[in-house]
């Protein structure tokens, strides 16, 4: 039944074995070292439909937000496909990729950092169109801020003030606003809410929710918080030192869990029954994560799993299982 739902809707963004490396240069400090790469990405490949969310998860270090901004053009992918509508947009020239940014924006993880502070919220919110529709008159963008603020729940009296007069959940409304002044067709969340306090958190992932069923919007939510991610997302990607580990939709995951990765991930989650909490066994991570620079040989997550084995070492797993939830794990 989802498979038949989800070839109903309109495919958008169908990512091909994306990697994303990084040249390190130790020769100023070394002169004997070779060069080496950092392999923040290794290897995605996921889908995202219309009017779908895509949750990432991991932890920090993991390339969620490379993986993000590779998708967006921020940083160039080194190998692999980033198909939006057909199109692969690693291969467009700047022309073709410029208008492409009309459909897809994003929202930073910083809400403060993000705003130019010189510019008053009205003249930040308006820049996307100025850019992308320079004919219009100020008439016509003084409107079309004003109806966007009025989305996103901002007073239309404060377009003259500046980020530094707002609130954190104020300064993340901004900057949805923005994001979504040009009415893009997809909308990449980079750790949204991971600065702003409990309470504002769920208002801005519930305005997210309200405007996405309103506008049709596809969202690429990255979240440390996977009690947020559960709210928010229907299909779920578990990433471990830039590869995917576990792909599931979120109902799916959740309740089963299936990669040892993600179960020590999900048994670190509060569960809101005291009972339930005090009883619960915490499956605790054992070392460090790896660099990057030499990532272990065969399965990445070898090196602190609890049911490795030497056959972990022989061959890096891919994700394999059916349309509803896929696991990189030979032991699954």
């Amino acid at each position: 039944m989802n498979e038949q739902i989800k070839m109903e809707k309109k495919l958008l963004l169908d990512v091909n074995n994306l990697k994303v490396y990084f040249d390190i240069d130790s020769k100023s400090l070394w002169p004997w070292a070779k060069p080496e790469k950092l392999k923040a990405v290794d290897g995605i490949n996921v889908r995202l439909f219309e009017g779908e969310t895509l949750g990432v998860v991991g932890e920090s270090g993991c390339g969620k937000s490379t993986f993000a901004r590779a998708i967006i053009g921020l940083v160039a992918a080194t190998e692999g496909e980033v198909m939006w509508l057909g199109q692969d947009l690693t291969k467009m020239q700047a022309v073709q990729r410029r208008e492409t940014r009309k459909d897809i924006q994003m929202i930073f993880q910083d809400p403060l950092a993000s705003l130019n502070p010189r510019m008053n919220i009205g003249d930040i919110i308006a820049e996307p169109l100025q850019t992308f529709y320079p004919k219009l008159s100020k008439q016509e963008v003084k409107l079309e801020v004003k109806e966007m603020m009025d989305k996103v729940g901002l007073l239309p009296n404060l377009v003259n003030r500046y980020p530094h007069e707002f609130s954190g959940g104020q300064c993340q409304r901004i900057g949805i606003a923005r994001a979504l002044i040009l009415k893009p067709k997809m909308i990449i969340c980079d750790e949204p809410v991971s600065a702003l306090d409990v309470s504002i958190q769920a208002q801005v992932v519930n305005l997210l929710k309200e405007l996405q069923q309103e506008l049709r919007l596809s969202l690429v939510f990255i979240a440390h918080d996977l009690s947020v991610v559960k709210h928010i997302s229907d299909r779920v990607l578990v990433m471990y030192l830039g590869n995917e580990v576990e792909l599931a939709e979120s109902a799916s995951l959740f309740k089963n869990p299936q990669h040892p990765y993600t179960k020590a991930l999900m048994s670190a989650v509060p569960i809101p029954d005291p009972k339930i909490e005090r009883t619960k066994v915490i499956q605790m991570l054992e070392g460090d994560l790896p660099s990057p620079i030499s990532p272990p040989s065969g399965c990445v997550f070898r090196t602190r799993c609890p049911i490795a084995t030497v056959a972990c070492s022989l061959e890096k797993p891919l994700l394999k299982g059916t349309s509803t939830h896929s696991v990189a794990c030979i032991h699954v």
